[in-house]
């Protein structure tokens, strides 16, 4: 009995152990950066993913509808690819700097420091964060002007969506639904000499029932969406990284002061000790 008992407690203490080990474990995990991680991660698929079909999407459109002759929009086929090449480095670089960030976070946090109980600053170290400040502060105003720039082609689509819906409306009572037309040439996407450069009546009609038209259409809306989620996620990528270099300022001026009582301490044993050998020799 008594053998069983001390099995049930040495069970009892390991798992006691292994709970508390966990607790550390959980307690050293950086939240905040994790949470921007994921929305930074979720925001850039959705920007890249999304705009790389509407991209595809939209060239089929004008090709097949608005600019017949090749030569005409030859310049914009370059420039979609060239963009989804864009695309590609954009997704690369960011998936690489999340994770540099997340680590950042890890090593930072003042959890993982409380849990080694002992962290010591370096100018290199804190340079690294304020580098890390400066680029996430760069990246921000450069997303803002992403987040602006998709919003353009939403605007695009809406209004040949919203001309869409006015024609097919009962209530709009069109009698001559041929002079309801959209040209795409004033918006600067294809040359003003594109053949034919633009769509009216039935022809409108039947461009906005297109897939192409639907699916490129939202996924520039869930593309915008995306490009504001990683502003956001900037945005909170900042303040981690601003509040962790505070921290590391901080940590390195308290890591100084320590120093320089511990080094007065040993001064005041020494002259302590001094004092009492002195007395001893007179006595």
């Amino acid at each position: 009995m008594e053998t069983s008992y001390d099995d049930t407690e040495d069970e009892r203490r390991e798992k006691r152990g292994c709970f508390e080990c966990c607790i550390k474990c959980l307690g050293g995990v950086p939240y905040a950066s994790l949470l921007a991680t994921i929305l930074c991660f979720s925001g850039v698929a959705l920007f890249c993913g999304c705009g790389h079909v509407a991209l595809t999407g939209t060239l089929t459109i004008l090709e097949n509808h608005f600019s017949r002759v090749t030569a005409d929009h030859a310049m914009l086929t370059d420039i979609v690819q060239l963009m989804q090449y864009v695309i590609y480095g954009i997704a690369s670089f960011f998936f690489l700097y999340g994770i540099i960030l997340l680590a950042e976070g890890f090593y930072t946090t003042s959890a993982v420091k409380e849990l080694h109980n002992e962290f010591k600053t370096t100018v290199c170290g804190r340079c690294i964060s304020g580098m890390f400040v400066f680029l996430t502060y760069v990246l921000g105003i450069a997303w803002l002007g992403v987040f602006g720039f998709s919003a353009v082609p939403v605007f695009l689509f809406y209004n040949m969506w919203s001309t869409c819906a006015a024609m097919r409306s009962p209530v709009a009572n069109l009698t001559n639904i041929d002079s309801i037309c959209v040209d795409v040439r004033q918006y600067g996407i294809i040359p003003w000499n594109a053949t034919p450069g633009k769509a009216c009546g039935s022809t409108l009609g039947d461009i906005c029932n297109t897939s192409e038209f639907y699916l490129s259409y939202h996924l520039y809306i869930v593309a915008c969406a995306g490009a504001g989620a990683t502003v956001i996620a900037l945005i909170h990528y900042l303040m981690i990284l601003s509040a962790n270099w505070a921290y590391l300022k901080d940590a390195s001026h308290t890591h100084a002061y320590q120093d320089i009582k511990l080094k007065e301490e040993r001064e005041l044993q020494d002259i302590q000790a001094r004092s009492k050998e002195c007395v001893n020799s007179y006595s």
